[in-house]
């Protein structure tokens, strides 16, 4: 079986039932891999497609509000924001002031600025319901993929969470 949508066109389920689209979307001057996933595609709607559809092409608006979110947490010591710039910290030094595309002397803003916005995962079969319909994956470009944060959307586009997945 398969699912058409405007926007992914079609989506054909493997053996197991399961859907998957893949592709690179262009943000500013990079580019960020966004997948569409699913176990099992009739757990999937035509307003999930719509709403997944929107996220990507307001892509830009939606890494605006991610990190806004982001640095909403930064005040609070205890957050995983704050935890991971800390880390960022202790771990480049003085050599984080060359990680970043924009100096201004917060290190806290300066990172968050530059972190890279790097793959937006779909899981198109959690709309409406409590888990995240959306994860954006952020990272300095310093070759360690393993150090991230995950912004945890809902399907309305709020941002439900900031975690690090270190």
């Amino acid at each position: 079986m398969a699912i058409e949508h405007d926007y992914f066109g079609l989506l054909s389920s493997g053996p197991d039932g399961s859907i998957f689209w893949s592709e690179n979307v262009d943000l500013g001057d990079q580019s960020v891999t966004v997948d569409l996933t699913a176990p099992d595609q009739e757990d999937v709607s035509s307003d999930a497609l719509d709403i997944a559809a929107s996220l990507i092409s307001g892509l830009e608006q939606v890494d605006d509000s991610a990190r806004r979110s982001m640095l909403a947490e930064v005040d609070d010591r205890t957050s995983e924001v704050t935890e991971y710039i800390l880390r960022l910290q202790e771990a480049y030094g003085d050599g984080l002031t060359e990680l970043l595309v924009d100096v201004s002397g917060d290190d806290a803003v300066d990172v968050i600025r530059s972190l890279r916005l790097m793959s937006m995962t779909i899981l198109a079969d959690e709309h409406g319901g409590a888990d995240p319909f959306a994860v954006l994956e952020y990272g300095l470009d310093t070759g360690d993929d393993d150090d991230v944060l995950l912004v945890n959307l809902g399907s309305d586009g709020a941002v439900l969470s900031v975690i690090s997945a270190d």
